[in-house]
């Protein structure tokens, strides 16, 4: 059995690379939405992919952009994957793939109603189940058991807590941001605890 795969999200600085490149998350996101605190412009995404490790997939996460932004910022960028978080269609998520040829994650907001059935049903290549766009709260993660896909989870994790979700529930990959950040920018020693936690079963002294 393969181990849970780690996302650490919203990387803005060569600071960030560097901590991920440390301690080898599987996926490094960036995100193009500009309401954001996060945001980052293709170009300088870009520039900061040319600094990480080549094993370590990346993702241009976008909410409800025009269908030509996406496409940009992820052709100008060179992100590998795109992370969908807001209310796109399954045409979207389709166009979207076969333009770019490349995966697709969509992501789903583990509160609203028909959540979970509509990530069952998604055509996305990959579902997220948040508790909403980067609001780093937790949700109950009681309602994923039993879910019947590979998922990715995200809300509210942090190295404390994630080792809580791994013996609760088997996730595809789990998803990080504001829970390795201090003072709203990434924080290397968080990267390496949560980093350490998945990897060895949530002990990460």
């Amino acid at each position: 059995m393969f181990g849970t795969e780690i996302k650490i999200c919203g990387l803005t600085r060569v600071e960030d690379i560097i901590a991920v490149n440390r301690y080898g998350a599987d996926y490094a996101g960036f995100v193009f939405c500009k309401k954001s605190r996060r945001y980052i412009d293709s170009y300088k995404a870009g520039e900061l992919i040319d600094f990480l490790r080549s094993d370590i997939t990346t993702v241009g996460v976008f909410m409800d952009e025009p269908l030509d932004n996406v496409i940009s910022a992820a052709r100008i960028s060179g992100v590998q994957m795109i992370q969908l978080h807001g209310h796109e269609s399954d045409e979207y998520v389709e166009y979207v793939r076969r333009t770019l040829e490349r995966p697709v994650i969509k992501a789903f907001k583990a509160d609203e109603e028909g959540a979970l059935e509509k990530a069952l049903k998604s055509n996305a290549d990959y579902v997220m189940i948040d508790s909403g766009a980067g609001s780093g709260r937790k949700f109950d993660w009681n309602i994923l058991k039993g879910f019947n896909r590979d998922y990715f989870l995200a809300g509210g994790l942090d190295p404390e807590s994630v080792g809580e979700a791994l013996s609760m529930l088997e996730p595809f990959a789990v998803d990080v941001s504001s829970g390795v950040e201090t003072d709203g920018l990434k924080d290397e020693e968080k990267i390496e605890k949560f980093i350490k936690a998945v990897k060895h079963g949530g002990k990460y002294a």
